[in-house]
């Protein structure tokens, strides 16, 4: 089971591939603002345990194990924000906020989330109410 800071990198790793197709080292460091010795040492262990094949000097790419699970906690991330965002949370928290708890949910929390979503974007007058509560 990845760790928070492991599901992180994995991420990272994931949405550089799916952008720019790569992912560095100084890339990874920098969208996660941590040191690029700290990202080698990360990336070593996700290789040993193989959610990617990291060779230095010549970059690292996701195994199939690395790329479902990095697909997966994006979609987690954006379901999240989208959540969030129905519920009416104000824009400018959503990132921080999500940041704050995607890791402490368990997958069957998000599949609820996910139904309630689901729910909400079928019912706008749900969605309409939900509103003017944020308003009283």
């Amino acid at each position: 089971m990845p760790t928070p800071s492991m599901e992180d990198h994995i991420e990272q790793i994931y949405l550089l591939i799916e952008s720019k197709g790569y992912a560095r080292v100084s890339d990874i460091a920098e969208a996660l603002s941590v040191l690029p010795s700290s990202v080698t040492k990360m990336v070593q262990k996700l290789d040993k345990d193989g959610y990617l094949v990291y060779e230095k000097y010549r970059g690292l790419t996701l195994t199939t194990k690395g790329e479902k699970l990095g697909k997966r906690l994006v979609k987690r991330h954006e379901l999240l924000e989208q959540f969030l965002r129905l519920i009416g949370v104000d824009e400018d928290h959503i990132y921080e906020d999500v940041e704050g708890i995607e890791h402490h949910l368990s997958w069957n929390s998000i599949d609820r989330i996910a139904d309630l979503v689901q729910l909400l974007d079928e019912d706008k007058q749900l969605v309409k109410r939900l509103e003017e509560m944020k308003e009283s």
